[in-house]
Parts: structure tokens; C-alpha cells; sequence
């Protein structure tokens, strides 16, 4: 049985899907970008929406009663992989090791613009 996870701690779904879905012990967390979650508007700049993106994560996370500790497979998609770098180094303000896996895609365009976007899933147990 799956069950979605919803907070205003973080943007509404903008689409047909939820924030995150948690079926046992394993909670899906849908892509996040940066949007702040009380405006729904993009925050400017890389480094504001990478932060903006864990901290929209970080907020789902906890309404599934968990933590970006419970990661174990990180997606990140960015715009200009130029950005890497940058990344890498907030992640790691985010995450403890041992870190959870990780896809780094190179894409043409995200939603609204965005220059970055995070899913991840989570495990419980």
C-alpha cells in the first residue's frame, strides 16, 4: 500500500503527482527545483536554488518522518554540468557519509527554468 506525503514546508506539486509516496519502508521523493515554497516562485541564481532544492528535499524528508540520512539514491539533474563542482560542495553540507548513490544527468531544460533539480528515494528500515 502506498501512501503520499504532503508539507508546506515545501512547493506544492505542480503537476499530477505528490511530493513524495512512501510504500513500506521506502519513501520516493519527487524532484524537487527551487521554488520557494511559501512564494512558488524560482529563487534567483545556482547557488541559492541548490540550496533551495535540499532544503525543499529536507522538508519532504521530514514529513515522511525521516532525513536526507535515510537517502540511499540521489538523482541530480542540472542544466550546465559546469555546476558540478558547486554542488558536490553543498551536498555534502546535507549528507553524511557513508553518502547514499548518486546520478549526476546533464539535460537541455527543467521546469520554470531551473538550472537544477533533486530527487531522491529513502529507505527506513
Amino acid at each position: 500500500m502506498k501512501q503520499a506525503i504532503h508539507t508546506d514546508a515545501a512547493p506544492k506539486a505542480i503537476g499530477s503527482y505528490s511530493q513524495a509516496i512512501r510504500c513500506a519502508d521506502t519513501v520516493y521523493l519527487s524532484g524537487q527545483i527551487g521554488l520557494d515554497p511559501r512564494t512558488m516562485q524560482m529563487v534567483d541564481g545556482i547557488d541559492a536554488q541548490i540550496q533551495r532544492v535540499f532544503d525543499n528535499l529536507k522538508a519532504v524528508a521530514a514529513a515522511a518522518g525521516a532525513s536526507l540520512d535515510h537517502a540511499v539514491r540521489v538523482t541530480v539533474y542540472l542544466t550546465d554540468l559546469a555546476h558540478f563542482a558547486r554542488l558536490n560542495e553543498v551536498m555534502a553540507t546535507y549528507f553524511h557519509e557513508p553518502y547514499p548513490a548518486r546520478a549526476a544527468v546533464g539535460v537541455a531544460s527543467l521546469p520554470r527554468g531551473a538550472l537544477v533539480e533533486i530527487d531522491a528515494v529513502l529507505h527506513l528500515g
